[in-house]
């Protein structure tokens, strides 16, 4: 079974309370859409999305056995095998052996601690946003190894490996599919926090 986004969110909510977690499964959520669009999987859009809103599900809960926990989460209650599958293997080479195969997984594998990195960035801009983000800034920013010192620069290569791209194809296309879902994750989050939850 494939959740609607709706049964997604509440899952994701199930196991998540933290903003900086929630903004990050939204962020991601929005990037795997563009993709989908970009890529020539438009039909597939809400469930690339989905992939990426429910990516780091047991991450919160379970950071040391995270992707791992996430398996039993998903299939305890009946969830599609190709959904379990592409969010497990977005830990291949840290937590689990399950490579990337899909495109979708590549994606997700390749731009999840990427987005963590241009969130980062963006933050330090006057604007705080990704809108005016160049990728020259960017480029400076991922090559200064203290700067987001969390978001491994090993992972975002070898995802730029996986999908046949250059490093800076990918930094360019992650800007703008950022930039693409901003607005409207930054008004998911204003909904969220204003709900009080």
């Amino acid at each position: 079974m494939i959740p609607t986004r709706n049964e997604a969110w509440a899952l994701l909510r199930e196991y998540n309370s933290e903003p900086f977690h929630l903004r990050h499964a939204l962020t991601v959520e929005g990037v795997m859409k563009y993709f989908a669009r970009e890529l020539g999987y438009g039909d597939e859009e809400e469930f690339w999305g989905i992939v990426g809103l429910l990516h780091d599900l047991d991450f919160e809960k379970y950071p040391e056995e995270h992707c791992i926990k996430t398996r039993e989460i998903m299939s305890a209650r009946g969830l599609d095998e190709r959904l379990i599958h592409a969010v497990e293997s977005h830990g291949w080479g840290l937590t689990v052996e399950v490579m990337p195969e899909h495109e979708m997984e590549k994606v997700l594998y390749a731009t999840d601690e990427l987005t963590g990195l241009i969130g980062a960035a963006a933050l330090m801009r006057p604007s705080k946003s990704v809108c005016d983000m160049e990728l020259k800034s960017l480029r400076k920013k991922y090559k200064t190894p203290a700067f987001a010192a969390g978001c491994s620069r090993e992972v975002i290569a070898r995802g730029a490996e996986l999908l046949g791209w250059e490093l800076d194809d990918l930094l360019g296309r992650t800007i703008l599919a950022m930039r693409d879902c901003e607005a409207a994750v930054n008004a998911a989050m204003a909904e969220f926090e204003g709900a009080g939850a």
